[in-house]
């Protein structure tokens, strides 16, 4: 893994702070690889020479990459003065206040105007293209700031006024996304703990828009933030448990409390037994910084009070449309849910299936946006282990909850295609997890059901047109598979997850060709 500069317990060093405007963060990817840039350098001012590092060899350099690296570089350089804030070094400290006096002083030489390179679609900032990494800047630049005021260090006018106009260009854009129905949108959660953050004024938590109206608006009653993505939902949590610890003594009315410690056991319930969470939908699927993110998140869990949720076999979140099913030595998520908004897959009906320290058959997560190609692939059918009609992308569509019990649960689907109607039963049984997938159409159709392994898949074929799969890592499972239907296995090279597109996986569509119903059968079952 790639150290995260400024994480927690990296030894104080004074960054050097970048001179220019951030940019849009995405788009610090490789143009031919699709993979995130490396972190390099980002405490030096100055994108290394020759450009950005890709782990294939790339050197990139662009104004949009260059943008996108300073981005990082100001968000590392903001945790590092936290950092010298929080030390109990006085000449840490007083590092700490020079480097927020010299951050006061170029905020405040960009006036008032906003960034005037971001896309239409974006709520500018001034320091960056958005005004959602200027707020998530903010967050530690007032962290740093209250550290320093609780040891009684005083603070130049200089710094207190960034703080004020950092706190009020939260609330402004807070305000734009109102008036545009966009209030329950990430970036509103981190825009509320900026200005917490900044200012320490209560109504961030208990006032007209405040984060307690935030959470009852974007958490769904099942505990999920409303796009239905697990790295969403997370950097939303976190945001929520900033404004928590900036203003430590607001109470937070009882309904907005039990929604947070839902969040926290979606959590909690969503990661395996070893510690993998599952990048469901939009974001990230294997990235340092995210881990870091949640390290974070969970540094700050103790603001809630709450312990950690111990999952039965079978857990359902019928509003967002996730089932997770627990049950010896396997972990299966099952995606029947609305599509998500702009962070949804067309992926109904998936299956994603993970061992204890496995990922078997992981949602394969996201690229950076800037990557329109890998971006597309990863929210395409294709991509994802779940059904497919005639080799066409499902309708950005919702499935439904059939039934449930403490051991199974019936998912089902009649919008991803014309004329096609899906259901999919997931069981516990016998120390193995059973999946039976129906799908009906209204005249023949080339039916496939997609198995997309991030592990070396070995398949093998068996008896009338039966297949046997062997899912190897730090656990082994194997597959059983029949088809109600006559079935080919059409086994291929496919990219892996979006850490790494250019890692190479099998991917099997099995595929009942002519048929009007086919009920394709797995059992899975760990190795002893």
């Amino acid at each position: 893994m790639v150290p995260v500069i400024g994480a927690p317990g990296a030894p104080p060093r004074a960054p050097v702070l970048p001179a220019e405007r951030g940019g849009w963060w995405h788009a610090y990817v490789c143009p031919a690889h699709g993979v995130e840039l490396e972190h390099d350098s980002l405490l030096d001012g100055v994108l290394p020479a020759g450009g950005a590092r890709c782990r294939h060899g790339c050197r990139i350099d662009e104004p949009a990459v260059r943008g996108a690296w300073t981005v990082l570089a100001h968000q590392a350089s903001a945790r590092r003065i936290r950092a010298l804030a929080r030390s109990p070094q006085a000449a840490d400290r007083h590092l700490a206040v020079d480097l927020l006096t010299a951050y006061a002083r170029q905020y405040a030489a960009l006036g008032a105007a906003p960034h005037d390179g971001a896309a239409e679609w974006m709520l500018r900032g001034r320091l960056f293209h958005q005004a959602l990494t200027e707020a998530i800047w903010a967050v530690s630049i007032g962290q740093a700031a209250r550290a320093l005021r609780a040891i009684g260090q005083p603070l130049p006018t200089e710094v207190t006024q960034l703080l004020r106009a950092l706190g009020t260009a939260a609330g402004q854009a807070r305000d734009a996304l109102v008036a545009d129905g966009r209030f329950d949108s990430n970036y509103t959660a981190w825009l509320i703990a900026a200005g917490a953050a900044c200012s320490g004024r209560p109504e961030w938590i208990s006032g007209q828009h405040g984060m307690g109206d935030h959470v009852l608006a974007a958490i769904r009653p099942d505990g999920w933030e409303w796009e239905g993505s697990t790295y969403y939902h997370g950097f939303v949590l976190r945001a929520y448990l900033l404004t928590l610890e900036a203003l430590p003594h607001v109470a937070v009315p009882g309904q907005v409390r039990s929604r947070l410690t839902a969040m926290v056991g979606v959590l909690d319930t969503l990661t395996t037994s070893g510690g993998l969470l599952p990048a469901l939908h939009d974001g990230p699927y294997d990235r340092p910084p995210a881990q870091y993110e949640m390290d974070e998140l969970r540094e700050l869990l103790p603001l809630l009070g709450a312990g950690a949720n111990q999952p039965g076999p079978v857990t359902v979140y019928p509003t967002t449309g996730y089932a997770v099913l627990r049950g010896s030595g396997l972990h299966a998520v099952v995606d029947f849910g609305p599509h998500g908004g702009s962070h949804g897959h067309r992926d109904k009906l998936a299956l994603y299936l993970y061992g204890a320290n496995t990922p078997w058959q992981p949602d394969p997560g996201q690229v950076p946006y800037a990557h329109r190609g890998w971006r597309q692939h990863y929210a395409s059918t294709a991509a994802h282990p779940t059904f497919s009609v005639d080799g066409l992308d499902q309708a950005e569509c919702a499935g439904h909850l059939l039934g449930h019990d403490d051991r199974s649960v019936s998912v089902g689907c009649d919008t991803a295609y014309p004329g096609v109607s899906a259901r999919r039963r997931l069981t516990l049984r016998d120390g193995a997890l059973v999946d039976e997938l129906t799908v009906e159409t209204d005249r023949p159709r080339r039916i496939a059901v997609q198995l997309r392994p991030d592990v070396d898949l070995t398949v093998r074929a068996g008896a009338g047109g039966s297949l046997e799969t062997v899912w190897p890592g730090r656990q082994t499972l194997r597959g059983q598979h029949t088809s109600s239907t006559a079935a080919v296995a059409m086994c291929r090279p496919g990219p892996g997850p979006a850490d790494d597109p250019q890692r190479v996986r099998t991917w099997v569509d099995w595929t009942a060709v002519d048929a009007t119903t086919v009920t394709f059968r797995s059992i899975y079952r760990l190795e002893n």
